[in-house]
C-alpha cells in the first residue's frame, strides 16, 4: 500500500500504530502499551511516542482495542431528553463522576421513545460498552432481550427497582407522589386534580401515588384526573388549568407531574385573574431554579438529580471494576419544598 508525504496510508487516509511505533522508534507493543498503560513503560519512551502521536496525528482505533482487551472504556449513557432542565443535571453528575477515570460518555437521547431507545442501543451495543446508564427501569421487550443478551452491566436512574438485586439509584416516584398529595390533604384542600403529561413511566408512578393517597382519605374522583401523552411544555400547563377548572369548577388546588406545567398554570390563573393559592393551589414535581422565584413561588418536590448520576457512574464503575457494590439499590430520597402557591 502506498503512503502520502504525511505518513498516512492512501487507502484509508488513517495513520496506523505500526507507523507511529516506526517513527518512534520502538516496538508496535511498546508504543501499543505506552498509550495504553503508560505506567509500564519509561518516562523517555512514553514522551517518544506520545512525540510521534502528535506529529502523525494518530487516533487510537477504539473497537480494535476493545476486541483485543474485551474492554472499550466506553460507558453509554440514554436520556430521554436534552432540553428538559432536568436530565443536563443527571449528566452533569455523570460527568463528574466518570471524569477522573479513563472512561468516556456515548450519551444518547431516546426522546421519550421505545423504539428510539431500541435503535439507539442497537448502534452503541456495537461499540462494546463496558456500561450502561439507563433513566428508566422498565423496558420493551427488544430492549430487555438486548441488554440481558450483552451482559454489559447496567444501572437504572431516577427510579428504584422494586428488587434489590437490580441496580437502580434514584427515589421512589410513588412514594414523592403520595407525599405531596397528603401535603394538599393536610393543607385542608378535598377536591384535588391531578395533571400528568408525556406518560413517561415517572409520571405513570407519580399519578398511582396521587391516586394511592386520595384513596385512603376517600376522596378518589376520576374526574379530578387529567393525563395527556403530549410533551410538557408551559403552554400546555395552562391549556390543562384551563380544561380542569372547566371540567371540574369546585377543584381546590391541582397537582402537576412537573414544575413546566405548573408554571404554565400559575401564569393562566394570573391573566384570567384567579387568585392562587386562595382559589386554587398549585404544586409542581423537581424544583427547577425558576420556581422559587415564580409569583407566587411554586410548592414543588426538589430531586436530586445531580446526586443521582453522580451516584450512578460511581455505583456503574465499581461493578465495571470488579467490586461487589454495598449498595445495589440507593435510595436518594426527595424533599418537599412548600412555598406560597399552597
Amino acid at each position: 500500500m502506498s503512503r502520502s508525504s504525511g505518513g498516512k496510508a492512501r487507502g484509508t487516509g488513517r495513520t496506523t500504530l505500526e507507523q507511529v511505533a516506526a517513527l518512534a522508534g520502538v516496538s508496535i507493543m511498546t508504543a501499543s502499551r505506552a498509550l495504553s498503560q503508560p505506567q509500564l513503560v519509561s518516562e523517555a519512551t512514553r514522551v517518544k511516542v506520545e512525540q510521534a502521536v502528535d506529529e502523525l496525528g494518530y487516533v487510537p482505533n477504539r473497537a480494535a482495542r476493545a476486541l483485543a482487551s474485551a474492554q472499550s472504556h466506553v460507558i453509554v449513557v440514554l436520556v430521554p431528553s436534552l432540553s428538559n432542565a432536568v436530565f443536563p443535571a443527571v449528566l452533569d453528575g455523570i460527568h463528574d463522576a466518570v471524569g477522573p477515570s479513563r472512561y468516556q460518555l456515548l450519551i444518547g437521547n431516546t426522546h421519550y421513545s421505545d423504539s428510539e431507545e431500541e435503535k439507539l442501543l442497537r448502534v452503541y451495543l456495537q461499540s462494546n460498552p463496558d456500561g450502561i446508564l439507563l433513566t428508566s427501569i422498565t423496558h420493551s421487550p427488544p430492549v430487555a432481550q438486548m441488554l440481558a443478551n450483552s451482559r454489559v452491566p447496567v444501572v437504572s436512574m431516577m427510579d428504584l427497582a422494586d428488587s434489590t438485586d437490580v441496580l437502580s439509584v434514584g427515589f421512589s416516584q410513588l412514594d414523592a407522589g403520595v407525599e405531596m398529595t397528603r401535603h394538599l390533604i393536610h393543607k385542608g384542600y378535598r377536591r384535588i386534580g391531578f395533571v400528568g403529561a408525556q406518560l413517561d413511566e415517572r409520571t405513570l408512578r407519580r399519578a398511582d401515588g396521587y391516586r394511592q393517597a386520595m384513596q385512603a382519605a376517600g376522596l378518589a374522583d376520576p374526574r379530578l384526573e387529567i393525563m395527556v401523552p403530549a410533551p410538557s411544555t408551559i403552554a400546555l400547563g395552562a391549556e390543562l388549568m384551563d380544561r380542569m377548572l372547566a371540567g371540574v369548577p369546585d377543584c381546590d388546588a391541582v397537582f402537576f407531574c412537573n414544575d413546566d406545567l405548573a408554571h404554565g398554570a400559575i401564569y393562566h390563573c394570573q391573566r384570567r385573574g384567579i387568585p392562587v393559592p386562595d382559589r386554587i393551589a398549585i404544586c409542581g414535581f423537581n424544583d427547577l431554579p425558576a420556581s422559587a422565584w415564580m409569583m407566587p413561588s411554586l410548592t414543588t418536590i426538589d430531586t436530586p438529580r445531580y446526586r443521582i448520576g453522580f451516584e450512578a457512574a460511581k455505583l456503574l464503575l465499581q461493578v465495571i471494576a470488579g467490586k461487589e457494590p454495598e449498595q445495589k439499590r440507593i435510595d436518594l430520597g426527595f424533599t418537599l419544598r412548600q412555598r406560597e402557591s399552597t
